[in-house]
């Protein structure tokens, strides 16, 4: 058994995982960015350095995400290396977004749906299962 370090017990320490920080706490309370709509499989890329001295001081979250993304990174990936909700990326992407530190390329969309023959052969096939 391990010995108490001292000092009052608190719910929100886990001696495993160390500090747990709810994400409304990481996002302020927001649950929408405040620019941009970022899907999944959106490329994020940081923005070329520049003087953030100008700006105000970056969060933990925010300056892991510029980290990442040196090279280009998909929204999912980086919630993933980054252990946060998408939601979470999202709402820290919009406030990256809107202050000009990443730029987003969302993946051209596929205009060609398949042929009706293609559909009823997977319904058909399906509902043989």
């Amino acid at each position: 058994m391990r010995a108490d370090a001292g000092g009052p017990h608190h719910d929100w320490l886990d001696e495993d995982a160390g500090p747990v920080v709810r994400p409304y706490a990481v996002t302020g309370g927001r649950v929408e960015p405040v620019a941009g709509g970022f899907d999944l499989v959106a490329f994020v890329v940081a923005a070329a350095p520049r003087d953030r001295a100008a700006g105000p001081p970056l969060n933990p979250e925010h300056q892991a995400i510029i980290d990442a993304a040196q090279q280009p990174i998909s929204v999912a990936e980086l919630a993933s290396h980054l252990n946060l909700a998408v939601g979470v990326i999202r709402v820290l992407l919009g406030d990256l977004l809107a202050a000009d530190l990443i730029a987003m390329y969302e993946p051209p969309a596929s205009r060609q749906f398949p042929h009706d023959d293609i559909l009823k052969a997977v319904v058909n096939g399906l509902r043989a299962l």
